[in-house]
């Protein structure tokens, strides 16, 4: 597509270079630069794009779009605009043929469960006969595709040329996960998804970099739902009033305490076999079992239940889809040839760890293990809570390295022991500051009808240390260690 064609009727203004310059993608960042690229300079938190802008065009970039005027070579198109984080989600769409329109979208959001929810969706509609595209903190994901991803929500460019390679694959539905951030950051920005999926809301990415208050925070993820036809709200959840205020799209709830339009029965049942965890609920008088445990995966599974029912799924689909779906790193089971359960789990932070622990404590393990650590160049508040949440609700702690970065990993673990005394000074815990060390110790230690979740990194392969990403696919290194 020509410049002048990408950039009509938008507040884009070309000040140099030829307007039948051709363009064949959209980028942001100047590695990604090429012959027929459209750099677009962001300011970003750390650094500014308007400064690699000179080596996007060495690099063959066409045309930039800039917020400013910059000096580039005469012979390269230059575009300015007063937004350019919005209009390359503008233009990008425009480029890759509006993909959102070809496929039902279904956006989630929420502070948990929105990976699980996503995939449980994902799930119901591939049973039921649909070519689903996936994209989320697990990465991008089609039949025969698998990309990791940067950003939970990828940048708006990237996010469109994924859609775009969706439908020429043949998908007619994509589930994605909608993070605040990626909102604020003008992600999806206009996009219009069928659905849009909340979750819950507690207090999370509040600091330098991310949000400045909660109540920013609750404002960007119900910024959503002006963006859909329709809204799947948690009922349950004490926020879903001040997430449902003005929003302007048809609402469907679902819960298990509150009055909604999808209810769950009071039989809600947890079971445990074979070293998995099961939760079976009743809606409608029909019964349905998640092979993932607690009453959280029963949220998360309702939820997943209510979007497909939107979407005309049928009831056997979303009985396969549900009992079928396993979801890398959250709260997914390691199938060891021994007497206890072992399972990895993303929690990260103290509101997703005590909500994991409680519900495994639900199963009535003789004791319940729990191997973790915290990132560094992060908030220590977080490192306090999950040391106190992980001292009040498992038997043992483990505590030990998790993306330290450039950290010291000891600053790191003092805050750590700060926070399980807080939470209990009588839990016992084990202090081993190498991560595979410390899982081999909790598999060593674990006894018969124990529960060891090891959290933190959940589906992540690598580990950050000093500066340095290494890989570290846990689950691999848990299998390869108790087959021996």
């Amino acid at each position: 597509m020509d410049l002048r064609r990408l950039i009509r009727g938008t507040d884009c203004r070309l000040l140099q270079g030829e307007p039948l310059t051709g363009i064949t993608s959209v980028c942001c960042d100047s590695r990604c630069a090429g012959p027929g690229a459209l750099f677009v300079c962001l300011a970003g938190q750390h650094a500014d794009g308007h400064t690699f802008a000179a080596q996007a065009v060495a690099a063959g970039a066409a045309a930039v779009l800039c917020g400013h005027e910059i000096p580039l070579p005469a012979g390269c198109a230059v575009v300015q605009c007063p937004d350019p984080r919005r209009m390359m989600a503008v233009l990008s769409a425009r480029l890759y043929d509006e993909p959102a329109r070809a496929m039902t979208l279904v956006g989630v959001t929420g502070t948990k469960g929105k990976t699980t929810t996503a995939h449980l969706l994902a799930a119901i509609l591939q049973a039921d006969g649909r070519r689903v595209g996936l994209l989320g903190t697990n990465g991008a994901s089609w039949p025969g595709h698998r990309h990791d991803l940067n950003h939970t929500t990828p940048e708006s460019c990237d996010l469109q040329q994924l859609l775009r390679r969706m439908v020429d694959d043949g998908c007619d539905a994509c589930v994605m996960e909608v993070s605040s951030l990626g909102m604020r950051a003008d992600r999806v920005a206009g996009i219009e998804f069928d659905i849009g999926v909340f979750t819950n809301l507690s207090p999370d990415h509040i600091g330098p970099g991310e949000h400045a208050d909660f109540a920013e925070y609750l404002a960007w993820k119900r910024a959503l739902f002006a963006q859909c036809r329709a809204g799947v709200f948690n009922m349950d959840d004490p926020w879903v009033g001040k997430i449902r205020q003005g929003v302007p799209c048809r609402a469907v709830t679902y819960g298990l305490q509150q009055p909604a339009d999808v209810r769950a029965g009071a039989d809600l049942a947890l079971t445990r076999t074979g070293g998995r965890l099961w939760a079976a609920f009743t809606v409608d008088g029909v019964r349905y079992t998640v092979g993932m445990p607690g009453v959280f995966s029963v949220y998360n599974a309702l939820a997943a239940l209510t979007a497909a029912r939107l979407l005309g799924a049928g009831q056997d689909a979303i009985r396969r889809g549900l009992a079928g779906a396993v979801v890398r790193g959250r709260v997914e089971p390691v199938p060891v040839d021994a007497p206890f359960t072992v399972l990895i789990d993303y929690a990260h932070n103290e509101a997703a760890a005590e909500s994991l622990l409680r519900t495994l404590r639900a199963y009535r393990p003789a004791r319940l293990v729990v191997v973790f650590g915290c990132g560094g160049e992060r908030s220590r508040l977080r490192r306090f809570g999950m040391g106190s949440v992980c001292a009040r609700l498992a038997d043992f702690c483990v505590i030990t390295e998790d993306n330290s970065r450039s950290e010291p990993l000891e600053t790191i673990l003092a805050d750590i022991r700060a926070g399980l005394r807080l939470g209990n000074p009588a839990t016992p815990f084990a202090e081993i500051p190498d991560r595979r060390q410390a899982i081999y110790y909790a598999l060593d230690h674990a006894g018969p009808g124990d529960i060891v979740a090891i959290i933190g990194k959940g589906h992540e392969a690598t580990l950050e240390r000093g500066g340095l990403t290494l890989p570290f696919p846990e689950r691999e290194i848990i299998e390869e260690y108790m087959s021996r």
